[in-house]
């Protein structure tokens, strides 16, 4: 995937759904073709007018796909058409304002977008202002289908980091383990609100003795894969040996287990028809991405072992900035102080990620966090807490309280 650049998003009111019966000459002559194919999402033009886009879909590969329309962010999903099924053609219709845009296909609707081009939709803003019931469903409509997308993606990372460590091939699960969490880390909160899946799969040590449950997950692959030696010591400073050794291939194969079990649970939780977020959950679920930040990344506590804390760090960050650019628009509805609200925002995030980008990208990797200075790290909390301030204030702003 290209290196993400996480700008301003373009404003992009997208209504979708799959046309049936007959279709208008004039609809038909400026539709876009779409080759969808097991490993290919070919989209015949990188460019349309703004208003009504017309996508003709047709899947010959051989199983179920899905197409999908994101945001300049690469993340944020604002159209989709699902459940392409082999052999068939469909019409699918996007409202697009002026902006950049990326289209991707998803084999079997799991997995990293395939296929992934720019498209730039050109031409004049659409004149009529949506009115605020249309910006929040809108909101809803996006940030679910970004978390569903997320949690489709987890799976199979999982399930390979999940193989690696199972038979003890310790270097590429170490390889493995840093992106995978990335997809997990960007919807966290949404995890939080299932009782104890959270806890199953990403609780650190410190938090599981603390709240007197097993330790699996996440976490409990980390220390094994990055064993600490005689002396060391857990991030509450008690010996890293007390109740803990090296776990044997019974155990590794129970643990390996037991977190694919739990991310399929929360996959199929977000997946389900009545599953849904509010506008409350999806701004505060964005303030609680950079509490996060604040609270285990920042100190270095969340890897302790491996030092991939600024991998997390990134994950809270875009998934914030998501959840932000999905109710950016209702924001901005709210009048003069919205739009100011929105625009501080956005200059804090571009700040924040600059300061990020000193140490590596999701990309191309990041260094250890043990490498950061108290003075990195005191730059890099003083530039969330100067985000955190406008973000506190963008749940009463949305909802006029």
């Amino acid at each position: 995937m290209n290196r993400r650049v996480l700008a301003a998003s373009a404003t992009a009111t997208v209504f979708a759904l799959a046309l049936s019966g007959c279709v208008a000459k004039a609809d038909l002559a400026e539709a876009i073709p779409v080759a969808i194919t097991d490993d290919g999402c070919a989209v015949s033009v990188d460019t349309a007018n703004a208003g009504a886009v017309t996508f003709s879909l047709e899947n010959t590969g051989t199983d179920v796909n899905e197409f999908e329309i994101l945001a300049d962010d690469q993340l944020r999903i604002v159209g989709e058409k699902e459940n392409v099924t082999p052999g068939q053609k469909v019409d699918f219709v996007a409202q697009l304002e002026p902006g950049d845009y990326y289209t991707a296909c998803k084999f079997q609707q799991v997995g990293a977008p395939i296929g992934l081009a720019s498209f730039t939709v050109t031409g004049e803003a659409s004149k009529v202002s949506a009115d605020e019931q249309e910006l929040s469903d809108q909101a809803v409509t996006e940030y679910l289908a970004y978390v569903r997308s997320q949690t489709s993606e987890l799976l199979p990372l999982v399930q390979e980091l999940a193989d690696a460590y199972a038979a003890g091939d310790d270097e590429t699960a170490r390889r493995l383990f840093a992106t995978t969490r990335v997809p997990y880390e960007r919807i966290e909160p949404t995890a939080e609100a299932f009782g104890d899946l959270d806890p199953k799969i990403d609780f650190r040590e410190v938090d599981a003795v603390a709240d007197g449950i097993d330790w699996t997950g996440f976490h409990r692959i980390e220390k094994d894969l990055w064993p600490p030696a005689q002396g060391d010591l857990n991030s509450d400073g008690q010996d890293a040996f007390l109740d803990w050794a090296p776990s044997t291939p019974e155990e590794r194969q129970a643990y390996a287990d037991g977190l694919v079990e739990n991310v399929t649970q929360l996959h199929e939780l977000v997946t389900a028809d009545d599953f849904s977020v509010s506008l409350a959950d999806i701004s505060n679920g964005a303030i609680a991405l950079l509490d996060e930040v604040a609270a285990g990344k920042i100190t270095g506590e969340e890897d302790w072992w491996s030092g991939t804390d600024l991998y997390d760090f990134q994950a809270n960050v875009q998934g914030a900035y998501v959840a932000f650019g999905a109710v950016r628009a209702l924001a901005e509805s709210k009048g003069d102080e919205g739009t100011k609200l929105a625009a501080e925002i956005d200059a804090q995030f571009t700040s924040l990620n600059e300061a990020l980008a000193a140490y590596g990208s999701l990309e191309e990797g990041f260094v250890n966090y043990a490498e950061l200075t108290d003075a990195d790290k005191k730059a890099l909390s003083d530039q969330v807490n100067a985000l955190a301030e406008p973000l506190s204030q963008l749940t009463s702003t949305i909802l006029g309280v």
